[in-house]
């Protein structure tokens, strides 16, 4: 690690470890096996899903700080706007640039702090945007994770790597086989960004939100963590689509992940089981929700149940209808009762 990395970026790197073995020829190997699985898998997919798969991604093997710095990079780009603006009202109110440095900094320090520990856990992402800010059509995969995975689990290796493969490929089809997918979703990232602007009156109304969660025996902190606390209505209704959206595509990814696992690797049952319970995890439980990360594991539980609950009422065809358009797709309180969303587009 360079010495040239600011000091939140040399600590979060220490936050986020490493895996001995990520330092060794096994790195070098799993990068080449992970392009030709994913090449393998890309074949599988379209016929799990009935999506298209055009083309072939660029598939990359990384680190985890390189993780975060990727992530922190897309972060970046996809804000500017809201950190344009924000050093326009800045300058508007007589403070220095010096300040919004300040301020840009410290967004950078938490968010890599966030970042810190989901990448000692997260074992692939779709890239739908590079660090670059420019459209991308990557697939990374975080190799220390894999690894430790394998080694810890006892996973067979050529079955794990698959396994992790099926669902980043599913997303992938999700985003390239459905045509208005991708400016749906990037729409709903502008729109949160643009709305992260001063709200007048918003201390009071945070108090007050405070103090009726209380009375009400409401958690002060919900499933959206501070965000959801300190964000205004405007900006949580956002959050809603957002979290609709990535309940049914992490749930429908996560279905087509163990059935098509179940047809073709013998210890599909168990990575499945050992998956489950590591989000389940009670030791990162407070941050999550502090962070709002608990929002994000959810997706998982609440996504999958949605589509099996399609599935069992309507067959596995029905689901397509919400890949129709955006005013088919299932919002939050659909994504928990499936029967209203089918009464709803059937």
């Amino acid at each position: 690690m360079t010495s040239s990395r600011p000091g939140w970026g040399r600590l979060s790197d220490r936050v986020a470890g490493t895996y001995p073995l990520a330092e060794t020829y096994h790195s070098r190997q799993l990068a080449d096996e992970m392009e030709r699985v994913t090449l393998d898998v890309s074949e599988i997919v379209p016929l799990a899903t009935g999506l298209s798969l055009p083309g072939t991604p660029h598939t990359v093997v990384i680190h985890r700080s390189e993780w975060m710095d990727r992530n922190v990079a897309t972060f970046s780009h996809l804000t500017e706007p809201a950190r344009r603006k924000l050093k326009e009202r800045m300058a508007e109110s007589g403070r220095t640039q010096a300040a919004a440095a300040i301020a840009e900094r410290v967004m950078a320090a938490e968010t890599r702090a966030v970042l810190s520990l989901l990448a000692r856990r997260v074992l692939g992402q779709y890239e739908l945007v590079l660090p670059t800010g420019e459209p991308g059509d990557m697939v990374a995969y975080v190799g220390p994770n894999i690894l430790q995975m394998e080694r810890t689990h006892q996973f067979k290796p050529q079955e794990f790597r698959y396994w992790v493969a099926l669902h980043e490929l599913t997303h992938r089809a999700q985003f390239q086989g459905i045509p208005w997918m991708r400016d749906y979703f990037m729409g709903l990232v502008t729109e949160l960004v643009e709305s992260a602007r001063p709200e007048p009156g918003a201390l009071g109304r945070v108090l007050e939100e405070i103090s009726s969660r209380r009375a009400t025996g409401q958690p002060v902190l919900d499933e959206r963590g501070l965000l959801g606390l300190f964000g205004s209505p405007e900006q949580n209704a956002i959050v809603d689509k957002v979290q609709a959206l990535m309940s049914l595509l992490e749930g429908h990814g996560h279905v087509v992940m163990d059935r098509v696992g179940a047809d073709r690797l013998k210890s599909q049952d168990r990575m499945s089981r050992v998956l489950k319970g590591r989000r389940q995890d009670k030791r990162t439980a407070a941050f999550f929700r502090l962070t709002g990360l608990e929002m994000k594991m959810k997706q998982y539980k609440q996504g999958e149940r949605f589509v099996l609950g399609v599935e069992r009422e309507s067959g596995w065809d029905t689901l397509s209808i919400a890949f129709r358009g955006a005013s088919s797709l299932p919002d939050l309180h659909e994504i928990e009762n499936p029967s209203q969303w089918l009464q709803r587009v059937v």
